[in-house]
């Protein structure tokens, strides 16, 4: 996020970082989209995470399974002094800390080189062999906000963002179309569970010396592999590797689920009170942009 996070003290975010033993001083890190980044000494990288719009009890979920992952390209979080992997700052915001890495990433929406996007694979194909953890949450097919942005459909009421307003009920017909597109995969997807990330996506890829580097674990879940391979345009390798041959309609699906995803979230923040900052511009425009994707 480039903004700081609204309610977050200094003085919490210290104390956080202490019950980790840090206490160098942070550097905020305007990067990603969803939680909030520091930097500490070349050492940490940490990510703080707004409990309103994820759940503690999931997060922590999440964070225990990377940990117990054990993969190689698997940046996991570090355990705190008590070997918690996720410590509650206040009432509404939680941190986690990694490792920090030296390497080069990418950005959401960047394409892969044929070998780029094969090394991927593989390490997917790595990823949905493995045990699944004790306690690793499980993926809903449907977006967690289905049930709001429905409501939404059916009365869009006031809204604190107007011109979101107005591009939300221009586009009623096309989101209720999508969503009964949605249902019609949903018949049709695989029933086969694998432990996934969730968004292997280039910005969550670090290239560093010693290998490619998978980031980000907060969605990782049991789900049907397409959920991660959707992000990628050919899956040969993978099926070479696996013998697991995607389906046309799984891949569609989980396609279709970030988009709506997006919709569903951008909507419920646009139409709550929030301050009126450079996130709240970026979510207006993916929220524009994600309708007109279509």
């Amino acid at each position: 996020m480039e903004d700081l996070p609204v309610g977050l003290a200094d003085h919490e975010l210290a104390a956080g970082l202490a019950r980790f033993g840090i206490t160098d001083v942070p550097t905020y890190v305007p990067v990603g989209f969803g939680d909030y980044h520091w930097k500490v000494s070349d050492r940490w990288f940490t990510s703080v995470a707004d409990l309103a719009h994820k759940p503690l009890n999931g997060l922590k979920d999440a964070m225990n399974t990377a940990a117990a992952l054990k993969l190689p390209f698997v940046v996991a979080p570090l355990p705190a002094e008590n070997g918690d992997t996720v410590v509650l700052l206040n009432e509404r915001h939680a941190l986690s800390v990694f490792p920090f890495l030296e390497g080069a990433s990418g950005s959401f929406g960047d394409q892969p080189t044929p070998a780029e996007r094969d090394e991927v694979l593989t390490l997917l194909a790595a990823l949905h062999a493995c045990e699944p953890p004790p306690g690793i949450p499980v993926a809903t097919i449907d977006p967690p906000d289905r049930p709001a942005l429905e409501a939404l459909l059916d009365n869009p009421g006031d809204w604190f963002s107007a011109p979101a307003r107005e591009v939300f009920v221009a586009k009623t017909d096309l989101i209720r179309d999508l969503l009964a597109e949605f249902d019609r995969l949903k018949r049709q997807t695989s029933t086969k569970l694998v432990v996934t990330h969730g968004e292997p996506h280039p910005g969550n890829l670090i290239r560093t010396t010693d290998g490619l580097k998978l980031v980000d674990w907060d969605t990782v879940a049991l789900a049907a592999p397409e959920r991660d391979l959707s992000l990628l345009d050919d899956h040969t390798a993978y099926t070479n590797l696996t013998g697991y041959e995607p389906s046309e309609a799984g891949l569609a699906l989980y396609k279709l689920r970030w988009s709506l995803y997006d919709i569903a979230d951008y909507a419920v923040k646009l139409r709550a009170p929030h301050e009126q900052t450079r996130d709240a511009e970026l979510t207006l425009h993916y929220f524009k942009g994600t309708l007109d994707s279509y």
